[in-house]
């Protein structure tokens, strides 16, 4: 029997895919959503039978369209994962205001043009859950990436107004911190780099996709309807706020 449906953006490669998978399993009837790689998301829908729905987060409108399309043929959405981002790495004094501006609309605007959509039917079900991805580098920063660090340390403060307001409603609202995490993205860093950022975590290896998953289904569970305001980090102890 169907929990009713997750969205999950940026659902259908690296840590998004793991998180589809992992709600799938757990009786949701999952929207993957992406933007570019038709190839992916076609991969995708071959091995879970579910849809992959392309839009452009980052645009109001077309999350108002695709998210009608997706209540349309799944029902109301229960769980919202905001996964979706994008990097434009560079130093401030170098950056362009396009690549600052992409990466804020991308990672950041994309969570308010999400959860703004979905928030009015969760409340008036009184139930509903979203988890917010941020990472390690919106808590400690991360050289070249002004942009980045920033947009995902706004998730963290959009995740506790959110979550306050939501409390009485049913609805749990957390964010989740990766940090490296072995992914297609990471296995294109060269080695020398890769080595010398696993020297500086902890447990000594990169993060699975599968654990990051894992975490964010349990957030969407039932048994995690005491936490929300939340942020969990799933680093190897490579931060500890």
């Amino acid at each position: 029997m169907s929990k009713g449906a997750a969205i999950v953006t940026g659902g259908t490669r690296g840590i998004g895919h793991a998180i589809s998978l992992a709600l799938l399993q757990a009786g949701y009837k999952v929207a993957a959503v992406y933007h570019g790689n038709d190839e992916a998301a076609r991969a995708f829908e071959k091995e879970t039978k579910c849809k992959a729905y392309k839009f452009d987060v980052a645009d109001f409108a077309a999350c108002e369209k695709g998210v009608q399309q997706i209540e349309s043929d799944l029902g109301p959405v229960a769980v919202l994962v905001n996964n979706a981002g994008i990097t434009r790495d560079g130093v401030l004094h170098k950056m362009s205001s396009d690549n600052w501006h992409d990466v804020i609309e991308t990672n950041l605007s994309s969570c308010f043009n999400m959860c703004r959509i979905v928030i009015n039917g969760m409340r008036e079900r009184n139930f509903g859950r979203i988890v917010n991805i941020s990472s390690i580098n919106g808590q400690k920063g991360q050289f070249g990436q002004v942009n980045y660090s920033a947009a995902k340390a706004g998730i963290l403060g959009f995740t506790k107004a959110l979550a306050l307001e939501s409390a009485a409603k049913g609805i749990t609202v957390n964010a989740v911190c990766p940090g490296y995490i072995e992914t297609d993205m990471t296995s294109a860093v060269p080695k020398e780099v890769l080595e010398s950022i696993t020297r500086q975590i902890p447990v000594a290896r990169l993060g699975q996709p599968d654990e990051i998953a894992a975490l964010v289904a349990f957030l969407a569970s039932e048994k995690a309807a005491f936490i929300t305001g939340a942020t969990i980090a799933a680093n190897g102890g490579q931060y500890m706020d």
